[in-house]
């Protein structure tokens, strides 16, 4: 969300913005309930001065002085509900509209429509060349009966998995392993809850636009979290911080739990596009300095292209274009790594800077050396998720004989097991 404020100082840009997010917003409209807002909103405080008025002076008044004070006060009453009443659909109209309204985003930040408008800006480590045969990690699943796709499409249908033997200790390695790296960081690990609020989803931005991703419990109004951001953000909601606590630094780890609403007939086979799974998210909470946020976005980028390196996986980091970035984003970098299967480069790692974008939705703020009340600026970006990233790493570890060689920074996390071999 963005102050109204700055929407109105700056409303060419900010359409021309929300052109290029692909987002259809009546600006003007927004403005009229904007005016619409503030004039009844300032005739309601001006019967409530009147009311505090005159009932300051009532106990001082004569009888027949209080009987006309009282009927006149029902009077305004009267305006005033009448008011209120028609105030109410104007607010709820426009914050309904204000939730829609895009972050801006940096000047690097690429102009274009979709996917296709990413920019490749750095790419690390060689594509292996196999003298053999490669199998895709499906196959590798099977053969190592480490996982099993048709039992857990049995148990909870399609695009279920389960990971079983040295599939789950193998997964179970790249957490700890994970939760490990970014605590030497200075990172504070969190283990959150996955089912939440209505009010967390809104603040971090991924309501209004992503109701059809996320699983929802009818009975409980209660919703699944698609990410440990959601979480996280909401753990400092409505409070209001001290500047020299800043940055704060958190590492979720959670189940995460999407519908894939969106990817009806897209990588419906194997790893890479489930409804459950589990993931190591990073995530800031800075000063509301956008050339320091910039800074804590490198650093989260690199905490991520470090933990790849580790894992000897090859990547490239893209420049996430306009329309493929989000509303809320200001600058995003995904991580990609390769996956020999899919002759490709494949989403493994996304990395974002809101700036006060969620913080003005979760009331998240701080008092500033000059007792200026400022809102936060929030980022956020993967450690690893998990199963998606045992693509690459089985298919890239693989051997001749149908074995898969652990990497070596996970052997201490399999109790110095080297390889995974068919039982």
């Amino acid at each position: 969300m963005l102050d109204i404020k700055h929407i109105r100082e700056n409303i060419d840009k900010i359409k021309e913005v929300a052109k290029n997010k692909n987002i259809d917003l009546d600006f003007d409209q927004l403005i009229q309930f904007d005016d619409q807002r503030k004039e009844l909103t300032q005739k309601i405080e001006e019967l409530r001065s009147e009311k505090n008025s005159v009932g300051k002076q009532i106990p001082t008044m004569s009888d027949s002085e209080k009987a006309n004070a009282l009927q006149k006060m029902k009077e305004v009453d009267a305006k005033q509900d009448k008011l209120e009443d028609e105030i109410k659909p104007i607010k709820e109209k426009y914050d309904e509209m204000m939730y829609e309204v895009p972050m801006y985003v940096h000047d690097s930040t690429p102009v274009g429509k979709d996917d296709s408008a990413n920019i490749e800006i750095e790419n690390v480590g060689d594509i292996p060349k196999f003298d053999f045969p490669i199998k895709p990690h499906e196959q590798l699943g099977k053969d190592l009966d480490i996982i099993d796709f048709e039992r857990g499409v049995k148990i909870g249908g399609t695009r279920s998995y389960i990971l079983k033997g040295d599939g789950a200790r193998l997964k179970e390695a790249l957490i700890k392993y994970a939760e490990d790296f970014i605590t030497r960081k200075g990172y504070t690990l969190m283990d959150v809850p996955v089912i939440v609020n209505r009010e967390n989803l809104v603040g971090t931005g991924h309501f209004p636009g992503e109701e059809g991703e996320i699983y929802y419990f009818q009975q409980d109004d209660k919703y699944l979290v698609g990410t440990s951001e959601v979480s996280i953000a909401g753990y400092y909601r409505d409070e209001m911080l001290k500047e020299e606590d800043l940055p704060v630094k958190f590492a979720g780890v959670s189940a995460c739990f999407r519908r894939e609403a969106g990817s009806y007939g897209k990588d419906t086979h194997g790893l890479y596009r489930v409804h459950q799974f589990h993931k190591v998210e990073q995530f800031i909470i800075a000063k509301n300095d956008t050339d320091l946020s910039m800074q804590m976005h490198e650093e989260l980028l690199n905490n991520s292209k470090e933990f790849l390196q580790t894992l000897n996986i090859p990547y490239r980091v893209l420049n996430i274009c306009t329309g493929d970035m989000g509303r809320g984003k200001y600058f995003m970098n995904d991580i990609e790594c390769w996956m020999p299967s899919r002759e490709s480069y494949g989403e493994t790692h996304s990395c974002s800077a809101l700036l006060d974008f969620q913080a003005r939705r979760l009331n998240l703020r701080y008092k500033d050396k000059d007792g200026k009340i400022q809102f936060c600026h929030t980022l956020n970006n993967t450690v690893i998720a998990t199963p998606r990233i045992l693509i690459p790493i089985l298919e890239l570890n693989q051997q001749e004989d149908g074995s898969v060689k652990i990497p070596e920074v996970l052997r201490p996390y399999m109790d110095n097991q080297t390889e995974i071999n068919s039982k």
